[in-house]
């Protein structure tokens, strides 16, 4: 059975790094060879490393880590250690001072769950490529999705598990487009092809209330007081793409997220994602086909992330609850 995972993409491994205790986490995709890489930012809230590099006409294109955190703006310390370990490995971008690793990232906010006083650093980081492998990789409240929570539009006490997913879709025989979620919404997740509730505001009946319902009957900013959210990831490729093609698949891969997030890209949301091309497939590249798998891609992933998290810190996931 082919792999359903980020890491169905040669090259590509994936590690965790979870506290569970204090309900946070940093999850780290290493590409060490190199990844055209782009990024697209679409929410208000952001915490991002790097993405000015990133921008077409930048002197570096490929990059050889992507950082996913928790802690908020804390959590961006870990990639020094992702470029500890890169730099001890022998990989990084030539300079005469010698290589310097190439690493981008991307906060969540996850400080009102667990132990707002402990957040990724960079032992963290380190320690999360220490176990990046190949293969199946764990699922839902590992890693970045450790302390993620969806559905806040009650506030955290009427909120659910979010986490971590990831899927692969194959493209054609030999090209596959895989994405890597961390589920931190304020939103509710839908099913992107029925539109039903799989995880919003808990009711008190064991079921979800309608955040679109909750938006109409009271003022958005009394529900948005100080939750920060985010919903970031990675999307990647073996097919060889320019880095506007590459920003292209990012732009594409919000498209997913959109259609399984309800509301997305608010203000209290710092949604972005990342896409890597590995060009390990050197055949011509149907970018509408890509982009469209792309997106799909993200819907399953998001689907999968908050299906596969388990309760944590009090916060129970959308299965205990509808038990």
């Amino acid at each position: 059975m082919p792999l359903d995972a980020l890491t169905a993409i040669s090259g590509l491994r994936v590690g965790h790094w979870t506290d569970r205790r204090a309900a946070t986490g940093c999850t780290v995709v290493l590409c060490e060879v190199g990844a055209v890489a782009a990024v697209d930012v679409r929410g208000g809230a952001p915490g991002t490393r790097e993405t000015d590099l990133l921008r077409p006409g930048n002197l570096v294109e490929r990059v050889h880590a992507v950082l996913l955190s928790g802690g908020s703006a804390f959590g961006l310390d870990a990639a020094a250690g992702v470029m500890r370990y890169l730099e001890e490995e022998g990989v990084g971008f030539p300079t005469p001072g010698g290589l310097v690793p190439i690493v981008v990232g991307a906060v969540l906010y996850d400080l009102s769950v667990g132990r707002s006083d402990v957040r990724p650093d960079a032992a963290a980081g380190y320690a999360a490529c220490r176990a990046a492998k190949g293969g199946r990789i764990s699922q839902g409240s590992v890693g970045a999705g450790s302390g993620a929570t969806v559905g806040k539009a009650l506030g955290m006490e009427r909120a659910l598990k979010g986490g971590i997913g990831t899927v692969a879709e194959r493209v054609a025989d030999d090209v596959v487009v895989g994405a890597l979620v961390a589920v931190n919404c304020f939103g509710e997740v839908v099913d992107p092809d029925s539109g039903r509730i799989l995880a919003g505001p808990r009711d008190e009946k064991g079921g979800f209330l309608s955040t679109l319902d909750i938006l109409r009957r009271r003022p958005a900013s009394a529900l948005s007081g100080g939750f920060t959210n985010s919903t970031i990831g990675v999307v990647a490729t073996n097919a060889r793409l320019s880095r506007e093609q590459a920003y292209r698949l990012a732009v594409m891969a919000h498209a997913g997220l959109a259609r399984t997030i309800r509301p997305a890209h608010t203000p209290v949301d710092g949604d972005v994602f990342f896409s890597l091309a590995t060009g390990a497939a050197e055949g011509p590249v149907d970018l509408i086909t890509l982009g469209a798998l792309t997106a799909r891609a993200v819907e399953r992933a998001i689907v999968r992330a908050v299906a596969e998290a388990r309760g944590l810190a009090d916060v129970p996931s959308s299965g205990e609850w509808q038990r």
